[in-house]
């Protein structure tokens, strides 16, 4: 096995290919490193050798980075060089500046045998106190990564920058793994393992109609005189269904992860899913074909239970699960979620091929099933994106369609908005100052027309806008949560909806945005006219420092097709009796 840093269980039993050892003496196989995959130095599936094995036991845990074997370490980064081809100390500005929309970039090309050991990439995608400079710039998950191995025509790695790292909806979220570790939610770090026996090659595309900016990086990688001959390649893939579709001809759908044929080990997941119902969308079952079987031989009980959690979903980060990222517990139309899970101590081994997908099976509520059924099992049509990571010998199968920038960007699932910035004057609320406040562009919905009123009493916004046709909408008020925020009663055409809302959290960690997020209100079928939302203030939490108010929209959420021919509240007077639907929800005489 080449000189990869791995740490072991100290009483692990582990096993070596007799070739390798042979010809070597001793040298650890793929199912070794597997096992002994650590949870801070990783090493695992590194290169690895199929092929007869029997149990040694294990060395001393830190055994791999204290015995050494021949290579020779390298890196190629970003750094600034000089006109003699090295490093310049007299330059500070270690990156590449300015990548063009459209522009692709070599940002390593190795040279082999070797294995890559470590990447870390960074952009720069903030937004400062000055605003966006004049051409914007682009963000993570506008910039696709491709990997290519020993001069291969197509990439064995194809992703978007942030989804390969386990970022989410193009958000800024922790991820505390033993492969992937992003700090802060913008030091994007991976640990998987890389072998090439001729060449590798990395590339960086900027997707987007803005320039990138500040392109860090650094690939670490370790020269070797050989590899084995049954070294397995590193490869991983993005795909995406927004949204999943319905199987008409049979009781559950599913949604592919992962096709591929040759001989290898399936190693990790990640799934991001934006509901576009109430309640909960993951019931679907794990569905493993190994092999080219009909039947999968691997069937798990619930999505949350692939991703080793239980009864729903939780945000955590652990060495080999977690959810990295949960937009809000409510369970309504437009939670996001996202898991990972990796395979490192219990890869999936398949010969000639293997298939991995999900049930995309969850419930529905009565106003979506024309049983009327408060709470039915049923497929689900959500927006669904995902992550294999897998390790084979030979080239792998090209699954999944290249995505574009455009196509990444998730679908508006609002017809009909009143933004905040377009009733910012007097006369749309009380005594007080009304500023735009945040990022300077409507990206992940962080812009908010921020109201600080003069006193409790005068304090109230109103947001009005105009339905067309009479059709099922949701009534979603996305506004901010923050230390200075009041209480507030949301109040459309002088009628009540719902209770009042706290829109009190503490602050934020440093050069983090406050919360800004959905508050589903109302399901109806509105009567085409104007409507005028008031959120009105009602009082303040206790540990609140005042009664501000942002707001960045008021929203018409469209709901799947199946609640308009299901015609559930189409004739239901909410004037008298406000529903926001879910399992607990059902309408008299219905």
């Amino acid at each position: 096995m080449v000189g990869a840093p791995v740490l072991m269980n100290t009483k692990e039993a582990i096993v070596i290919d007799k070739k390798a050892a042979g010809r070597g003496g001793g040298r650890k196989s793929a199912w070794s490193f597997l096992r002994g995959w650590p949870c801070a130095l990783v090493g695992a599936a590194a290169i690895v050798a199929i092929g007869p094995a029997a149990p040694v036991r294990a060395g001393d845990v830190f055994d791999n980075v204290t015995r050494w074997e021949k290579g020779r370490g390298h890196s190629a980064s970003s750094v600034r060089l000089g006109k003699d081809g090295r490093p310049d100390p007299a330059e500070n500005n270690d990156c590449r500046s300015l990548v063009e929309p459209g522009e692709k970039v070599v940002v390593a090309n190795l040279e082999g045998p070797g294995v890559i050991t470590h990447i870390w990439f960074t952009i720069n995608q903030f937004t400062t106190l000055f605003g966006e400079p004049p051409r914007g710039r682009a963000r993570g998950r506008d910039v696709l990564l491709r990997i290519y191995w020993d001069g291969r025509a197509e990439p064995d790695v194809e992703a978007p920058l942030t989804d390969f790292f386990a970022q989410p909806f193009g958000k800024h979220v922790a991820v505390n793994s033993a492969p992937v570790i992003v700090e802060d939610g913008d030091s994007y770090n991976c640990y998987w393992h890389m072998p090439f026996a001729k060449s590798a090659r990395i590339e960086i595309v900027n997707q987007s109609d803005k320039p990138l900016r500040a392109l860090f990086h650094a690939i670490d990688w370790i020269k070797k005189d050989s590899l084995p001959p049954d070294a397995m390649y590193f490869c991983a893939r993005y795909r995406q269904e927004f949204p999943t579709k319905l199987d008409p001809t049979r009781p559950d759908s599913e949604y592919l992860i992962l096709d591929t044929e040759g001989k290898g080990y399936y190693v990790g997941t990640v799934l991001s899913v934006r509901t576009r119902s109430p309640d909960w969308f993951g019931e679907g079952d794990i569905r493993v074909s190994i092999d080219g079987e009909k039947r999968p031989s691997i069937w798990g009980t619930g999505t949350e239970d692939y991703f080793l959690s239980a009864w729903c979903l939780k945000e955590c980060s652990t060495p080999f699960f977690g959810t990295s990222y949960v937009s809000h517990k409510a369970q309504d139309v437009g939670q996001m979620s996202s898991c990972y899970r990796w395979h490192l101590h219990d890869p999936i081994v398949f010969n000639t091929g293997i298939r991995v997908a999900v049930e995309m099976m969850g419930f529905t509520n009565a106003d979506e099933n024309p049983e009327h059924n408060p709470r039915k099992y049923d497929q689900r049509e959500d927006d669904v994106c995902s992550m294999a990571y897998w390790y084979q010998i030979g080239p792998s199968k090209q699954f999944a369609p290249t995505t574009t920038a455009a196509q990444r960007r998730y679908p508006c699932l609002d017809p009909i908005i009143a933004w905040g910035e377009d009733f910012a004057g007097d006369a749309f609320h009380g005594q007080g100052t009304a500023r735009m406040w945040g990022p300077r562009w409507y990206w992940d919905t962080d812009r908010v027309l921020k109201f600080v009123p003069a006193s409790r009493e005068d304090s109230w916004i109103e947001l009005s806008f105009e339905v067309k046709e009479k059709t099922p909408y949701r009534l979603v008020a996305v506004l901010e949560k923050s230390p200075d925020a009041g209480i507030y009663q949301p109040i459309l055409n002088g009628v009540k909806i719902g209770p009042p809302i706290d829109l009190y959290q503490p602050a934020p960690p440093y050069q983090k945005q406050p919360v800004v997020d959905d508050v589903n209100l109302m399901d109806f079928w509105p009567a085409p006219g104007k409507y005028t939302l008031r959120l009105e203030c009602v009082g303040r939490n206790h540990l609140s420092t005042g009664t501000a108010l942002g707001v960045n929209s008021i929203r018409l959420r469209e709901r799947r097709p199946r609640v308009k021919e299901a015609e559930y509240l189409k004739d239901h007077d909410w004037r008298k009796n406000p529903v926001l639907i879910d399992f607990r929800v059902t309408v008299e005489g219905k």
